[in-house]
């Protein structure tokens, strides 16, 4: 540590899309960063997609690294909404002076980001599962399960919902709700169906939701949220087995004069990714206790349905390591904070919103396939746009929180 208070080194907990891409911005702030991941192997070859928002874009584009998305992403030009009798409710997208959203598969983007990670020389440790920390006057220590340790001036927790570091900071920090949904989703290599020309398609069905994006080659993507009243883990999800979820899907759709059905039942099991619960993170009190602070889903879980977490991850990242840039740990901290929760809590409101739609009953479907198409036309798109035009200027001097 520096006389000035500076962070010089940084442990990185989490080896996913937030704590690489910190790593990354932090050592163009100037700061030694590495990446301590629980998991013994790298994600290659598992996941399914998301979108990168333009806002996410802007993000790493602050740090040198928006052409990652550009390389691997698919344009999603407009959200379509549609009622499980096929009707259009409503159209949506950012604003055309922004770049549309991408839809990448999360491996392309797991493998993307460590690949530049390894470009920049940073390091990233595997089978490194956090235990606990030791924060002292003049730094931070990191026990992990194999018995070894790191230390460095500051940690930053970026290790998921269920973050480690959080519960470190607070043992009283909450945990995630779940949402009254479970997740599915499945990528088909030849759908055999023309092109949505650019459209997701975002489909409220009579008794699931179901999106679908298919590509100029005939490819394509869908993914449910298939109401479920009781909670359900992962492993309880991936126990029941893809042949007997395929056909309580199929059974889920069956009325619905959508794609659903057709996509649904051209996809082999074997390609159904069960992703298990949806869950929504309640407000987190503490992001930074001592020399430790939070980024990413540890300190603000949007929800899927958001489209936003993976974006507003890489915003939080960003953010951070400008702070630490410029001022000195504690004060970057607090400044941090007092820029991103905010931001990050109205997303988060606004894909909670979205989730109630999703699990509506059948008077709350009617009112909503009835409202939503004369809302949607009052809604004057500009005041949606906070959303996606969202600017990082990293060559800005951080302040300190006032």
């Amino acid at each position: 540590m520096t006389r000035t208070g500076k962070a010089r080194t940084a442990l990185v907990i989490g080896g996913g899309i937030a704590g690489p891409v910190a790593a990354m911005a932090l050592r163009r702030a100037g700061i030694e960063a590495a990446v301590y991941e629980a998991y013994d192997h790298r994600a290659d070859g598992t996941g399914g997609g998301l979108t990168i928002a333009p806002n996410g874009q802007n993000a790493l584009e602050a740090i040198g690294a928006g052409d990652l998305v550009r390389a691997i992403g698919t344009p999603v030009t407009a959200m379509g909404l549609r009622s499980w009798t096929g009707k259009d409710l409503a159209r949506f997208a950012p604003p055309s002076r922004l770049p549309s959203p991408q839809f990448v598969w999360r491996a392309d983007l797991y493998r993307a980001i460590y690949d530049e990670a390894e470009r920049r020389s940073v390091p990233i440790h595997h089978g490194k599962r956090l235990t606990g920390t030791t924060d002292t006057a003049s730094g931070v220590t990191a026990h992990f399960a194999d018995g070894t340790q790191a230390s460095a001036d500051i940690l930053i927790g970026a290790d998921g919902i269920r973050s480690t570091v959080r519960s470190l900071i607070d043992p009283a920090a909450p945990k995630p709700n779940y949402a009254g949904l479970v997740c599915f989703g499945a990528r088909m290599h030849q759908s055999g169906m023309p092109s949505t020309d650019g459209i997701m398609y975002l489909c409220f069905g009579k008794r699931a939701f179901f999106g679908y994006q298919i590509f100029d080659d005939s490819s394509a993507v869908w993914f449910v949220n298939l109401p479920h009243r009781a909670p359900m883990t992962v492993a309880e999800a991936q126990a029941l087995g893809p042949e007997e979820w395929m056909r309580i899907l199929r059974t889920a759709f069956a009325d619905d004069r959508t794609p659903a059905l057709e996509m649904i039942s051209r996809t082999d099991a074997g390609q159904l990714l069960i992703t298990g619960p949806m869950e929504n993170m309640p407000s987190v009190a503490n992001w930074t206790h001592g020399r430790m602070t939070l980024i990413g889903d540890a300190a603000h879980a949007a929800s899927s349905s958001s489209g936003q977490g993976a974006s507003i991850a890489a915003e939080s990242a960003v953010e951070l390591a400008r702070c630490l840039r410029d001022l000195p740990y504690d004060q970057a901290f607090a400044a941090y904070e007092q820029l991103r929760r905010p931001r990050v809590e109205r997303i988060i409101k606004v894909g909670a919103r979205t989730n109630s739609n999703k699990t509506a009953g059948p008077i709350g479907r009617v009112l909503r396939d009835l409202v939503m198409p004369a809302a949607m036309k009052l809604i004057n798109p500009e005041k949606m746009a906070w959303q996606f035009d969202h600017h990082i200027d990293w060559d800005t001097k951080a302040t300190p929180h006032t």
